[in-house]
């Protein structure tokens, strides 16, 4: 039951308990040190003064109540609260022993010693002492101080601070729940609007972001911020499943077409039957192709890449080499020797591949595709420049999105339109930034750029 109540417990409720308790204990630990100071300076007070009475006995004689009243009128101190035994030791005192009035009484039943306070006794019915002897000229010298207005002053004082110490207990929990609550409300209403938009949905995936205090501030922006992040993420993995959807329904749709095509007609007309074989062949290429892009992709969301310093200038050679017995058009070199990067060998391979390949597919056979590599100011650039049909501005913007192809090559080109998409993906992956310009007077330019 009690750690349920522990858990339950709010930031304003662990503040308000925390603040109580500090204060309570500093005002405890100051009203105790301030009653020990007090207390102290008042018997030293009291030390000082029975030093001075002992001093001022030491130079007079009192054999008698005459002489002690002349010592009294004589005396600038005040001794209206102070007890004398004077015990006279000299073979010529007429008195051995004097009491000064009252002192006989007040010695009459035992005093008892305050235990770690030196020289403080306390007599029943009487109130409280302060001791202090002399001796000199064979005389010894006892004295006996009241203390009661001292010890009155000191009860006043710890009465004073009793009260500041309870109006502490009663104020403070007022105060610092205003405090409390002004700190923590901004979070109260995060978290409410956290789960009213948990409640509703994604419909509106944003919070309230207050003026102060900053760190909530700060923490709601930086929430909001991650929650946009997060539909956009959303929004876009929706797109790619509907987008995904969309292009593998075309090919199975023919496929399933032809196979009924076959089923169907099959027997009459076995004519038919090689032309539906080579369009079923066809789309589950084209598929297969789909759905190995699909997963590349996929990977690349979560993967992380092993860097190696290796020569970029052979990597792009040996990439030349590869695709000229494969596409028509001819590579036209011009890459710097000796230029080593440190990046993903096998995914920057690929990148150039699919740029090179991309390129081919969209320019005339007879055209020169040119592969370039160079170094300017330690920036590092790839570039692939073709002479075909180029991008429009429009759709600029979008050739890096998943499954974008523009309207005048869709249905007329073979393609998924996820080449690019992956494209980009590894080049980010590298920390490198993929590109597109205009290549004049016409054609593209896909540059990657190392830094």
């Amino acid at each position: 039951m009690m750690n349920n109540k522990q858990r339950k417990e709010n930031s304003a409720s662990i503040m308000l308990r925390s603040f109580i308790l500090l204060v309570t204990i500093i005002i405890f630990v100051a009203s105790i040190s301030t009653v020990v100071a007090v207390g102290h300076e008042l018997l030293e007070t009291s030390n000082y003064n029975s030093s001075k009475i002992i001093t001022s006995l030491k130079n007079t004689v009192i054999d008698g109540d005459h002489d002690w009243r002349n010592w009294r009128i004589n005396n600038t101190l005040d001794t209206s609260t102070s007890y004398v035994h004077v015990h006279n030791m000299r073979k010529d005192a007429k008195t051995k022993n004097y009491y000064s009035p009252g002192t006989e009484k007040l010695l009459s039943k035992k005093m008892t010693e305050i235990p770690l306070i030196k020289n403080l006794y306390y007599r029943s019915n009487a109130g409280f002492y302060y001791y202090g002897t002399g001796h000199s000229r064979g005389i010894d010298y006892q004295l006996w101080t009241k203390v009661n207005n001292e010890l009155e002053l000191l009860i006043r004082i710890v009465a004073v601070l009793i009260v500041i110490l309870l109006l502490t207990v009663v104020i403070s929990p007022i105060y610092i729940r205003v405090i409390t609550r002004r700190l923590t409300s901004p979070l109260s209403d995060l978290t409410e609007s956290a789960e009213s938009i948990s409640k509703d949905g994604n419909r509106q995936l944003s919070l309230p972001v207050p003026d102060k205090p900053t760190e909530v501030t700060n923490l709601a922006t930086s929430f909001n911020r991650l929650l946009d992040e997060l539909e956009k993420k959303s929004e876009k993995e929706k797109l790619f499943v509907s987008n995904a959807a969309h292009e593998l329904r075309t090919p199975i749709a023919t496929i399933r077409s032809h196979a009924q095509l076959i089923q169907r007609r099959g027997r009459e007309h076995p004519e038919i039957i090689p032309k539906s074989i080579e369009y079923i062949n066809d789309e589950s290429h084209q598929m297969q192709s789909l759905v190995d892009e699909l997963l590349t992709l996929s990977r690349a969301d979560r993967m992380t890449l092993d860097f190696d310093n290796y020569d970029l200038s052979q990597s792009l050679n040996n990439i030349s080499d590869r695709l000229n017995a494969a596409i028509k058009q001819k590579i036209n070199r011009q890459i710097e020797k000796d230029i080593r990067i440190t990046a993903n060998e096998e995914s920057i391979e690929q990148i150039v591949t699919s740029l090179l390949s991309n390129a081919a597919k969209y320019s005339p056979n007879d055209s020169v595709i040119t592969l370039k590599l160079d170094r300017i100011n330690d920036v590092t650039q790839i570039s692939v420049i073709d002479e075909g049909r180029g991008i429009n501005d429009e759709d600029k913007p979008h050739i890096f999105d998943r499954f974008y192809r523009s309207n005048d090559v869709r249905g007329s080109i073979a393609g998924t339109g996820l080449g690019l998409s992956i494209a980009n993906e590894l080049s980010s992956l590298n920390h490198a930034q993929l590109s597109v310009s205009d290549n004049h007077p016409h054609g593209s330019i896909f540059t990657i750029t190392f830094e």
